[in-house]
This record gives structure tokens, C-alpha cells and sequence, in this order.
């Protein structure tokens, strides 16, 4: 340890208490941890990088600090959804101290790391008073059913107005108007949950017909219309 001479020319003065750090939760239990491995937990980070034209949703599973489950979210870049490919294989098996410093080539997921990172070393995690957290699976399982990310797309202007293209449910068909031209409800496909019937070999047609759905007062409709072509 090198001093420069101002610091080796003071007198010593005695510390008062030195107390550890507050401790924080860590899946149902208060530790004060002075080590990354101390740190367990389920959470999620949000990023976006400079220009803003994406985001990341980034959800990590810890377990005495090392990194067993990761789920990478993305919208609104292609190459977002590269590097959340890389993401997958790059940060399970890393400490999260190591996962700040991994080359994810996008920012965005890079921020959301720093996020989270955050979240877990103050005990902000979701599973922070949650006794031994959640399983391995756990993140897989916030996707629901069909195994999709929950995405919402719309779109409007003052001349034309709104277009709701997708919804929670799904991708939106259709968008029921009432007299007033104000949407009332709307049509809508899961996606998810056709793929699936598609995959047991259901035909394609039949397996459209089964996930679809529809939301508020559609049939009350005066008329209906394709958000995207009308």
C-alpha cells in the first residue's frame, strides 16, 4: 500500500464503532453481505441503449450469486434480439459482478444489467422476503401459457385515429367500432397457444379458429376493421 507524504505526516486518530453494513433481505433471510455469493434472488431490469429505438426486459434467477436462469425480452430492435441470442448462452453460470462486465454487444441489455444488479445488492429483489425464492423455471414460468413475451403494439394519428395491432391476448384481427367510430373492442389470435395446436398437429386453419378470441363489446359492433389495411 503506497501513502503519499501528506497521509504518512498525520497523527493516527482512533476509529469510534464500526458497525457492519445495514443488512438487506435476501430470499427471506437479513444478511449483510460482503461477498457477491451472498447475494440470491429472483428480479427483472429494464434497458434501453442511447438512441432509445429498443428496450430490454431482463429477468435473473440467482442463487448464492451465480447467475442459474436468465430471460431476455426484447422490442423494437432486430439486432436487440442477436444479442439477447447471445445473452442466453453468455450470463447463466456467470456471478453478477462478472455479468457486468460480459460484452453483451447490445446496451440496452447491458443497462438492464446494471439495473438489476442494483436491485439485487440493495434487496430489492421480487423474491426478497420470499423463504429460498423461487425455483430454477420460475422466469420461464412469468411468460405464461404458449410461452411468449406479453407485447402490446398500437398506433395512431390525428388524422386517422387509433389502431390497436397487439394486445396481451394476442395479435388483434380485428377492431369493432360503434357508431361514433370509437372502438368498442377488438378480435384478437394467440399465437402462442396456436403454434401449439399446430405443433400437435392440429390444421392450421382449425388451430387459428381455436385460439381465437375476442375483448369488450365486439359483437355490438356497427362495423369492423383490419388495423393494419383499413
Amino acid at each position: 500500500m503506497q501513502y503519499s507524504s501528506e497521509v504518512q505526516n498525520m497523527c493516527p486518530i482512533s476509529r469510534g464503532p464500526q458497525h457492519e453494513s445495514a443488512p438487506i433481505p435476501v430470499e427471506g433471510r437479513w444478511v449483510s453481505p460482503k461477498d457477491v455469493i451472498a447475494i440470491s434472488g429472483l428480479s427483472h431490469g429494464v434497458g434501453t441503449c442511447a438512441p432509445q429505438q429498443g428496450a430490454a426486459k431482463l429477468t435473473l434467477n440467482v442463487k448464492n450469486g451465480i447467475i442459474e436462469e436468465a430471460l431476455i425480452e426484447t422490442i423494437g430492435c432486430s439486432g436487440m434480439t442477436h444479442s439477447a441470442a447471445m445473452a442466453s448462452e453468455i450470463l447463466t453460470g456467470k456471478t453478477i459482478l462478472e455479468a457486468l462486465n460480459t460484452d453483451l454487444v447490445c446496451d440496452a441489455i447491458n443497462v438492464a444489467m446494471r439495473e438489476i444488479f442494483l436491485q439485487f445488492v440493495y434487496g430489492r429483489t421480487q423474491t426478497a422476503f420470499s423463504l429460498d425464492g423461487l425455483p430454477i423455471g420460475a422466469g420461464l414460468e412469468d411468460l405464461g401459457k404458449g410461452l411468449r413475451s406479453q407485447v402490446g403494439t398500437h398506433y395512431g394519428t390525428l388524422a386517422k385515429g387509433p389502431r390497436y395491432m397487439e394486445m396481451a391476448e394476442g395479435y388483434v384481427t380485428k377492431i369493432a367500432l360503434d357508431d361514433n367510430e370509437e372502438i368498442i373492442g377488438y378480435r384478437f389470435v394467440n399465437v402462442g397457444k396456436m403454434m401449439e395446436s399446430i405443433g400437435k398437429g392440429v390444421p392450421a386453419t382449425e388451430a387459428m379458429e381455436q385460439a381465437t378470441g375476442q375483448y369488450g363489446r365486439f359483437d355490438e359492433a356497427a362495423r369492423t376493421i383490419d388495423p393494419r389495411h383499413e
